[in-house]
């Protein structure tokens, strides 16, 4: 029987949406997220820099949380360069086993950013030269990233990825960086890309034209219809560079109710989007960008219905007017806000109040000792996040005090 190829999502938020600029996260935050995706059953989170000795501690210190089991069953990878030197130096830094690895390949790139130092055939050869190393030094999974594949002449894109699998890549991803491309070419390249290599494609979108969830779907039924899986990188609210990224929950729900896929079980059978809600609003809380009131299915309006018509029609039938569930989502409990007194941990809690903090969410510390250690370990990561610690926060650094010292030590 014919395997049934699938879509995969990984999520680049902690990679790409953490390059927004005047914005990022803490290594606490990054951290979260990982969590959160895990539970939420994404299969994998490009989770930082492993040659940005800042990110060392972080990206170490997540690794111990996967072996620990806390941080399974996704896959972490990092994302470096294709050059020989920042994958041996991904390795002496980090315990990392799966890498992105990412180089320009359209001429505008090679003449524009590479200047004269690189020629179509040497970006071949350095790409080739990385995976080479990348194996020998025990990578388990490799991406190859074709920077501006969308303005790459596909002829050169074809031999490009062709000596990509040669060397031992498991997939290619098509970066569409400027967001060049439109549902229809996107498709077109990648269909052909996929039949002309076989290999499985990962699909990197911007949203510089206001497309990009459309372009990844549509890509992503290139890869399937071309035979391979495919991968459609996302981040949380649509995070990134300039315009941003794929929306996470916009995608899930594009693969899971579009009039071409809806019924099709193509989506990896893992994801959970009962975790939408909560996943989008700790983005937004760490990014401190509120989510739109118009964002697909976590907006505030979401589902509010205010004209006659519609609100009868929703009333009467909620398919009338409303395409999936807010229950799927995690979304319909109320959320009580306390209007009284308020204790909250930070950079200055004393040990009373940051008893208090704990009785409330029911963790019981052995001694005395053991609180005090906690409560310096809340000091720091309030010093770190500069926010508000959340709940979640909080019982992580109950649970896993030694990781969290771990992530956030810094050694300039």
């Amino acid at each position: 029987m014919k395997k049934q190829n699938k879509i995969y999502i990984v999520d680049v938020t902690n990679r790409d949406g953490v390059q927004t600029s005047r914005l990022g996260l803490a290594k606490l935050q990054k951290t979260m997220i990982n969590i959160y995706l895990n539970e939420m059953g994404i299969a994998q989170s490009e989770f930082g820099f492993p040659v940005t000795r800042h990110e060392t501690n972080y990206i170490n210190a997540n690794l111990e949380l996967a072996r620990m089991g806390a941080l399974k069953p996704i896959i972490l990878n990092g994302w470096v360069r294709a050059i020989k030197e920042d994958v041996e130096k991904a390795r002496k830094l980090t315990k990392v086993e799966n890498l992105a690895l990412s180089i320009s390949t359209s001429d505008q790139m090679i003449r524009g950013k590479f200047q004269g130092k690189y020629s179509r055939a040497d970006v071949i050869k350095e790409m080739v030269e990385a995976v080479h190393t990348a194996r020998k030094l025990g990578i388990k999974l490799i991406s190859v990233n074709a920077e501006d594949a969308s303005r790459t002449h596909l002829d050169f894109l074809i031999k490009f990825a062709r000596a990509a699998k040669k060397a031992g890549a498991d997939r290619i991803r098509y970066c569409d960086t400027l967001g060049y491309d439109d549902p229809f070419t996107i498709y077109e390249r990648i269909k052909i890309l996929a039949e002309e290599v076989k290999i499985p494609i990962e699909i990197h979108c911007h949203n510089d034209l206001g497309m990009v969830v459309a372009c990844s779907v549509a890509g992503a039924k290139a890869a399937m219809d071309a035979g391979v899986d495919a991968y459609i990188n996302t981040t949380i609210n649509g995070m990134g560079e300039r315009a941003g990224n794929a929306d996470l929950v916009s995608v899930i729900l594009a693969v899971k109710y579009s009039s071409g896929f809806q019924g099709k079980c193509i989506l990896d059978e893992n994801v959970k989007l009962s975790h939408a809600w909560k996943i989008a609003k700790y983005a937004s809380y760490a990014f401190g960008v509120p989510i739109p009131i118009n964002q697909p299915a976590v907006g505030a309006n979401a589902f509010a219905h205010e004209s006659g018509i519609h609100a009868d029609g929703a009333l009467k039938d909620r398919r009338n007017y409303e395409l999936y569930d807010f229950e799927e989502l995690g979304r319909g409990e109320p959320e009580i806000i306390d209007t009284g007194r308020h204790i909250t941990a930070g950079e200055y809690s004393g040990i009373k109040g940051f008893r208090n903090v704990y009785d409330k969410l029911e963790v019981k510390f052995r001694n005395e000792k053991e609180a005090t250690k906690i409560l310096e370990l809340v000091r720091y990561a309030n010093v770190h996040t500069q926010q508000p610690l959340t709940e979640d926060e909080l019982r992580f650094m109950a649970k896993y005090p030694e990781i969290a010292r771990k992530i956030f030590t810094m050694a300039p």
